[in-house]
């Protein structure tokens, strides 16, 4: 019984994963809106201490578009590339919501979405890894 219909093709199985990251990110950052606490402190421009200015949410930006843009590079870059750019930005985009969860991420519906981030995060450097790229017929 098949469980999966991705046919072993890495270049249809991660923007998809990239996909599910990307709305995961998404919808937490919306959600903590719906928390009082957490609302407050966005528009007093304080929260847990980190000011909330141009150039935070600049790079906050950046590593979103992360996220977004491996969406269409996993779909389009050369399956040498692919595998590479996949590998990097997992563990790019995996170590910052890491270092997010240990830096107070204390709500538990903030770990909750966090596990799925990060599992999914390590799914796509797993599946990055273990991609068999054919060898180039030799000429």
């Amino acid at each position: 019984m098949k469980i999966f219909d991705w046919n072993g093709d890495r270049k249809n199985l991660l923007p998809f994963l990239w996909i599910f990251l990307t709305v995961n990110y998404i919808y937490c950052d919306v959600f903590i809106t719906h928390d009082a606490r957490y609302l407050e402190a966005f528009l007093t421009g304080d929260v847990g201490g980190m000011k909330i200015t141009e150039n935070f949410l600049l790079a906050f930006a950046a590593i979103m578009q992360v996220t977004m843009i491996m969406i269409v590079l996993s779909r389009v870059l050369t399956s040498k590339l692919n595998k590479y750019f996949n590998i990097i930005a997992g563990i790019f985009t995996t170590t910052v919501q890491s270092l997010t969860v240990a830096m107070g991420g204390s709500t538990i519906y903030f770990k909750f979405f966090s596990f799925f981030e990060i599992g999914t995060g390590l799914l796509i450097i797993y599946f990055a890894i273990t991609w068999k790229l054919e060898a180039k017929a030799s000429s």
